[in-house]
């Protein structure tokens, strides 16, 4: 494969896990706010679930053609050093939200819907900051 397949592969798995990491917080202040509905909790669980496992299968692909453009293309830089520390940001944060998601499926109670709105808002930012460091290349 050439240079631009694999990182068109690449950003496609990014995007797609990306997808999961804006969503599964809006899963979680759905639950949240569900009230007294375990039918609809049930259901906001099981596509959390299953939300979860797709994110960390595209995250798998995504890892893994950055690794090939790192490793075989030789990408490298500064920049990049900060990028992949934003990603493994990113990555705990989608972590920290599965695990909220686990816990509620335990019966445990989750933060507020206002709190979880909060809390959906921190990716927007490290990508923002991430997609600049990939263009700009600052440093």
């Amino acid at each position: 494969m050439t240079y631009f397949w694999i990182k068109t592969f690449h950003l496609v798995f990014v995007i797609a896990w990306m997808a999961a990491v804006f969503y599964l917080p809006r899963i979680l202040v759905n639950i949240a706010e569900c009230g007294d509905q375990p039918a609809v909790r049930q259901q906001l669980e099981l596509m959390g679930r299953r939300l979860y496992r797709f994110g960390h299968t595209m995250f798998g692909l995504a890892f893994a053609f950055g690794l090939v453009l790192w490793l075989y293309f030789h990408i490298a830089g500064a920049w990049l050093h900060l990028k992949l520390v934003l990603v493994a940001v990113l990555l705990a944060y989608y972590v920290s939200a599965g695990r909220m998601l686990k816990a509620s499926a335990r019966g445990r109670v989750l933060p507020s819907g206002r709190w979880l709105r909060w809390f959906n808002e921190i990716p927007l930012l490290l990508l923002i900051a991430i997609v600049y460091l990939v263009i700009a290349k600052p440093f």
